[in-house]
């Protein structure tokens, strides 16, 4: 708006001043700040603005001379041109981001909120700026094995890391449908990371995952962790951290850590599992203290599941101003959907 303001500003003033101001400088900046802010056409018409005021005599700006005029008039040129290629480049940079949005988007697609007998809330902010998705990932499947969910987070963050959150949920989703036990999900998993960085002599992936595996009727969850938190299980307004062993991260070899297992927990009416990643656990405030996400929880939990994500996240925005890492979030609430009858 400032090119606009500045134009109406100094026809005001020299209409109403009875004397002559020399406040015609002031118009020299309003063709290069058009040219900043709009196109072509409307930086010419502000450049013809600009010209106009300092040539009618009923403005009386101090009678600017030839040479005065012409370097008006020239900037005003310039301001149009320069105006046509910022607005080439920004149409080429829209279309480079739909483009990159679209992409990122195939990789991480938005959940439903329902997956079988399974309520899903997923919230996910990537550390980069500009990106949707980063380091971290998550997904929910139904299979013929009963519904899937997995949370992660690959070696590094930001667009580097895209590659690898592909190649593992594109994993994730075959092994949904062919592997009887979760134990070989994470397996394939680990699989598709030693095979990936087995092609580049210099690559070492490795990345932190939790499985869940839901019932047919949902009334209990087995649960798996390969070096990445646990879920906490949510119950009549209490936050209990599941107890489950955590295996090396995938990608580092599960054999040679022995036998990989999971643990089942029985799940009641109203019971909701929340996953969290690094990002939430590891949060650190301006003096070092991480968050206290299963206190801050047990303070929130009151909250529907499709509210609970966000109130953590603004929760830990006044803990942490400045996140670093991808911040994930996952609440799965088992049950069946209540009738719409």
């Amino acid at each position: 708006m400032l090119p606009g303001v500045l134009v109406a500003c100094v026809g005001v003033a020299t209409l109403v001043s009875p004397h002559s101001l020399d406040i015609g400088f002031v118009l020299g900046a309003i063709p290069p700040l058009a040219g900043l802010s709009y196109g072509p056409l409307a930086t010419a018409l502000l450049g013809g603005a600009t010209v106009g005021l300092l040539t009618v005599p009923a403005f009386h700006l101090n009678d600017p001379g030839e040479t005065d005029l012409l370097t008006i008039l020239f900037v005003a040129v310039l301001s149009v041109f320069v105006s046509f290629v910022r607005s080439r480049r920004d149409a080429q940079l829209d279309l480079e981001r739909t483009v990159a949005e679209a992409a990122q988007r195939a990789v991480v697609p938005p959940l439903p909120e329902r997956v079988g007998p399974v309520g899903c809330v997923g919230l996910y902010r990537a550390a980069q700026r500009g990106t949707l998705v980063g380091g971290d990932f998550f997904d929910v499947r139904d299979g013929p094995y009963g519904v899937r969910a997995v949370m992660g987070d690959v070696q590094g963050h930001g667009l580097s890391a895209v590659a690898t959150v592909a190649s593992l949920l594109g994993a994730f989703r075959e092994a949904v449908l062919d592997r009887p036990d979760l134990e070989a999900v994470a397996a394939r998993l680990d699989r598709r990371l030693v095979v990936d960085s087995a092609r580049s002599a210099h690559a070492e992936l490795f990345a932190t995952a939790v499985l869940l595996e839901f019932t047919a009727d949902a009334d209990a969850v087995r649960i798996v962790a390969c070096g990445h938190p646990a879920p906490v299980l949510l119950r009549d307004g209490r936050v209990t951290e599941t107890a489950v062993e955590a295996w090396t991260p995938l990608g580092l070899g599960l054999s040679d850590a022995g036998p990989l297992s999971g643990v089942s927990v029985q799940l009641r009416p109203g019971d909701r599992l929340f996953l969290a990643s690094d990002g939430v656990w590891e949060a650190r405030d301006a003096d070092g203290a991480f968050y206290p996400f299963v206190e801050r929880l047990t303070q929130l939990a009151d909250a529907e599941a499709t509210l609970l994500t966000e109130r953590v996240w603004a929760d830990l925005l006044r803990h942490s101003p400045e996140i670093r890492d991808d911040v994930t979030m996952l609440v799965l609430t088992p049950g069946t959907p209540p009738s719409s009858g």
